[in-house]
């Protein structure tokens, strides 16, 4: 017996085939907030997004949209986001511009609903049409509250579903302009423009000087963080990159566009989901096809970058973030 145990000894300390087998290792978590993607941008590729997702859009759901102004041919199509919109049995909201545009006023406003076929899907409930809400902001530097849609208060949920592209003023424009600027009434689009100084959609452009730029950029963030806390979270967040102009939906004569389609991403965190979206467009190798430098120049001129850097320090979201692929 001891010579067994001799020779098995001998055996462990030759091919160490007797040492206790090491802990597996932990595979660390990603960080950031994730953001899911995919490819197919198609209604099929949209809704396995919203399902990737994980977060039912329960109650009344407004599904927040840029309408685009007349003549603008990079919207959302309705037959890209009418299958969604039908699925939850949502809403399609908007409220009218502070610019002279068809969309300053509801009966102008409702034409372009028409001639761009959201009307095809239930139509748009254009929220500011009779009038106007305060809802209150956690950051009151400039903003001392938030002016809104009052129809706003007719939803449970809201699904922020935003084309994202160049803007003319925010450098870009993604889910946080898209629940800043989108969801305030035209009155609350001149105070957010404004900076918290002015309340009447004529006067706003004095304001926009140079030296207020990162001052509109806080308010943007502000605002978009209203109005999650007003949802008290239920809220989702959605942006098609696809027809990427280095012009906002809200001109009519936009620059062509200037990027090939790169997909969908969602997230339940706003910042993050802006963050990935601009980091993939900037990520993007210059070509013919593909004028980044253009889009670059528009981001980093009007500092877009402030927006999301400013959300992040409110509390609204984390620029950190990981890519979960849904694609096969």
């Amino acid at each position: 017996m001891k010579k067994i145990i001799l020779l098995a000894s001998a055996i462990c300390l030759i091919f160490g085939s007797c040492k206790p087998k090491s802990e597996p290792v932990q595979a660390q978590e990603p960080e950031g907030a994730a953001v899911y993607m995919t490819t197919d941008i198609s209604p099929e590729g949209l809704i396995n997004l919203y399902n990737a997702l994980g977060v039912k859009a329960e109650g009344r759901v407004a599904v927040k949209i840029s309408t685009g102004e007349a003549g603008n041919p990079n919207s959302l199509k309705p037959e890209l986001i009418g299958p969604l919109v039908k699925l939850v049995n949502g809403k399609l909201v908007e409220c009218n511009t502070t610019y002279g545009g068809k969309r300053r006023f509801t009966e102008d406003h409702l034409k372009v609903i028409e001639e761009h076929g959201y009307n095809t899907i239930g139509g748009v409930d254009i929220m500011d049409a009779d009038g106007e809400m305060k809802i209150p902001v956690r950051d009151t530097t400039y903003m001392k509250y938030n002016l809104v849609g009052q129809n706003l208060a007719n939803y449970d949920f809201l699904i922020n579903l935003a084309h994202f592209k160049g803007h003319q003023m925010g450098g870009f424009g993604g889910v946080l302009k898209n629940q800043s600027i989108g969801v305030a009434s035209a009155n609350g689009k001149a105070y957010i423009h404004s900076n918290g100084r002015n309340l009447v959609p004529e006067n706003w452009p004095q304001y926009a000087e140079p030296e207020n730029q990162d001052k509109f950029l806080e308010c943007m963030a502000t605002a978009a963080d209203a109005v999650h806390q007003y949802f008290k979270g239920k809220v989702i967040y959605i942006s098609v990159m696809n027809n990427m102009s280095i012009d906002c939906d809200c001109n009519g004569n936009p620059t062509p566009v200037a990027l090939q389609d790169i997909g969908i991403l969602a997230s339940t965190d706003p910042v993050a989901l802006d963050q990935a979206c601009i980091d993939l467009v900037l990520g993007v190798e210059q070509s013919e096809t593909n004028d980044v430098a253009s889009m670059r120049e528009r981001i980093e001129s009007r500092h877009g970058i402030h927006t999301v850097e400013h959300a992040e320090a409110i509390g609204l979201g984390n620029r950190k973030y990981h890519i979960v692929s849904i694609d096969k």
